[in-house]
């Protein structure tokens, strides 16, 4: 069930739903978010950062994530998040990734459209379809969050670059908020119409509420990211489980609890954007 970033993004515009994205790290958070979609029968899209390509890990990790979705019996997209070069996009690929996000959003307009085209034509040898960025997703820590994307930016970069999708500033950032933040929906909507109805991808999704992010996906996002939030369902479960009278020492038997607290999280998003019994 290794499908394309194309074939996962087509039927969720069809359906009129979101397919959540999940930052994956190691074993157990891929066990996790594949064990959520199969309870859920929901597609879903496992992403790796790029730091992880870059090291010596994520050549470990990339055969985990392809094996996950040659099992499973949902759809599963094994994509790039925030790939800054062709460096990363060449060796995902290469490992077998079937989506990679190109983010040129910290460059000049112009040499973020170059770039973003550059990768569009390389993965296109291999039919790997890409995402683009425009209108800098920063994180929580930054100062200003109010450098939103145009819908007049958004259509020609659209035209000129090939991409399949799009991550756009709308509100979100990454990391975990002082505040809720909240989105601005008639962009969302003004830049689909722009563009004539390219799927939009929202990142950042961790910590905004939940009518928000209900309405940005009536309005046409249709991949969201989740990260952040992985990685505290995780991390808290095995605080959790360290401080316990009887720890276990096992690491496969301490990992269980882990695996499902990622799990439930999953299971939240999934139903949250809409994406349950959508693979059915």
């Amino acid at each position: 069930m290794l499908v394309s970033l194309k074939k996962i993004l087509s039927d969720a515009e069809k359906g009129g739903y979101c397919v959540p994205a999940f930052n994956v790290y190691n074993m157990e958070t891929v066990m996790g978010a594949i064990k959520a979609a199969e309870e859920t029968r929901a597609p879903v899209i496992l992403q790796i950062y790029p730091r992880l390509i870059k090291e010596e890990c994520g050549y470990y990790l990339s055969p985990i994530v392809v094996a996950a979705a040659h099992k499973a019996t949902v759809p599963v997209c094994f994509h790039l998040d925030h790939g800054p070069s062709e460096l990363e996009a060449t060796r995902i690929v290469r490992w077998g990734a079937t989506g990679v996000m190109l983010d040129g959003s910290t460059l000049p307009f112009e040499e973020n459209i170059a770039l973003t085209k550059r990768v569009c034509e390389m993965c296109a040898h291999v039919d790997v379809q890409v995402e683009g960025e425009l209108g800098h997703v920063g994180t929580t820590k930054d100062e200003d969050m109010d450098e939103f994307t145009t819908p007049e930016d958004a259509k020609r970069f659209v035209e000129e670059t090939g991409v399949i999708c799009l991550a756009v500033a709308v509100g979100t950032a990454h990391g975990r908020y002082k505040k809720p933040p909240k989105l601005d929906i008639e962009r969302i909507k003004a830049i689909r119409e722009a563009t004539n109805n390219t799927a939009l991808v929202l990142h950042g999704g961790s910590g905004v509420p939940d009518e928000e992010i209900k309405k940005a996906v009536k309005a046409g996002i249709r991949k969201m990211n989740f990260a952040t939030d992985i990685c505290y369902a995780f991390l808290d479960c095995c605080k959790e489980q360290l401080n316990a009278p009887e720890r276990i020492i096992a690491i496969d038997n301490f990992m269980k609890k882990p695996i499902e607290a990622v799990k439930e999280f999953c299971v939240s998003r999934i139903k949250l954007v809409s994406a349950d019994g959508k693979a059915e």
